[in-house]
């Protein structure tokens, strides 16, 4: 029988987390009483709220639930406390690299504009790095249901940070609002700027929308991508090129995505040879936090411990961490699959 290990000493990196969606459900009931923040139930119940977003009213119930928890924060010292709080949950689960994904714009009315907000956050990041010994860098995303302008905006801003955190260039919200390719301009400044391309595509709606992530944007990953599966010459596509999706288990789930966890199709990308990351989304919404994913991996889809360490290998190549923190990880998945 084969020996079974620990997920949560896997040495892994994690590539999707949303910054508002990382929080404590502790810390926002704390940070809602101190600001006098009227939550929902479904916020408050000590359970992860229902959520079925496979229809645009299902996906407004779950911006207005994400969007009332970002209502608490408002200072630089929030700000801080969710980074390291992040950072130190993620710790916990043996990441040894975590690239967390905001849209400084949404917390510019609190923080004192554009600009101040992305320093403080990337301030928040470079001290919790430092506190918890976790790689930490910045990915900055786009709202998909704003104007294209505004991500150009963004990307530029982006570009103007890479020498302070920030590693790639995101595209997120509703995948089913707006064209990929309204948002190719973005796209090019922030990769001629040096960022890495990380667009949402194939979670809400099917493969087109992944297809239109690497024709139209060259993503070098795809936010979550699982809807890939269902076209076998897209898996292909992924898999030469060796586009990394981060995929989202109980984020699908949760979203309704896939029934169960047995559906979310992580065999089938994996024996595709379509390179994988795992992650938790917005673990406040969701419930579970990233070593988690990794035991869903195992429990509903037969993951050996020898494929669970290749699959944080996978995450580690795809990540923008530097080759002596790679190298360092790696030989850290190679000694949690020899001893254990």
């Amino acid at each position: 029988m084969e020996r079974v290990r620990d997920v949560a000493l896997l040495p892994k990196a994690h590539l999707h987390l949303h910054f508002t969606g990382s929080m404590r459900p502790t810390t926002l009931l704390e940070l809602a009483d101190k600001y006098g923040v009227h939550l929902p139930d479904a916020l408050t119940g000590g359970e992860p709220p229902k959520l079925r977003a496979t229809d645009e009213r299902g996906w407004f119930r779950f911006q207005r639930l994400y969007d009332m928890a970002r209502s608490c924060l408002r200072s630089p010292e929030d700000i801080q406390r969710l980074v390291r709080e992040a950072a130190e949950e993620d710790v916990r689960d043996g990441s040894g690299w975590l690239e967390i994904q905001v849209d400084p714009t949404s917390y510019a009315p609190m923080l004192g504009g554009l600009i101040p907000a992305l320093e403080i956050i990337l301030d928040a990041v470079e001290r919790a790095s430092r506190e918890t010994g976790l790689g930490m860098r910045v990915l900055v995303a786009a709202n998909r249901m704003k104007h294209p302008l505004d991500a150009r905006t963004l990307a530029r801003l982006a570009v103007r940070y890479a020498d302070r955190g920030v590693v790639g260039f995101g595209l997120s919200n509703d995948e089913r609002r707006g064209m990929a390719r309204d948002f190719d301009r973005a796209f090019s400044i922030a990769r001629e700027g040096g960022l890495l391309a990380a667009p949402h595509g194939g979670e809400l709606t099917g493969p087109a929308s992944v297809r239109d992530c690497l024709d139209d944007l060259h993503a070098a990953r795809i936010g979550h991508g699982v809807r890939a599966a269902e076209d076998p010459r897209l898996l292909r596509k992924l898999a030469e090129r060796g586009v990394t999706c981060e995929v989202c288990p109980s984020s699908n789930v949760a979203l309704g995505v896939y029934e169960k966890p047995a559906d979310v199709p992580l065999r089938t990308l994996y024996d595709a040879g379509v390179p994988m990351a795992l992650g938790a989304d917005d673990p406040l919404l969701f419930g579970s936090r990233l070593a988690a994913q990794y035991e869903l991996a195992r429990r509903h889809h037969g993951f050996t411990d020898a494929e669970l360490a290749e699959l944080a290998r996978q995450s580690v190549r795809a990540s923008a961490a530097a080759d002596e923190v790679k190298d360092k990880l790696l030989a850290g998945i190679d000694n949690w699959l020899a001893t254990g």
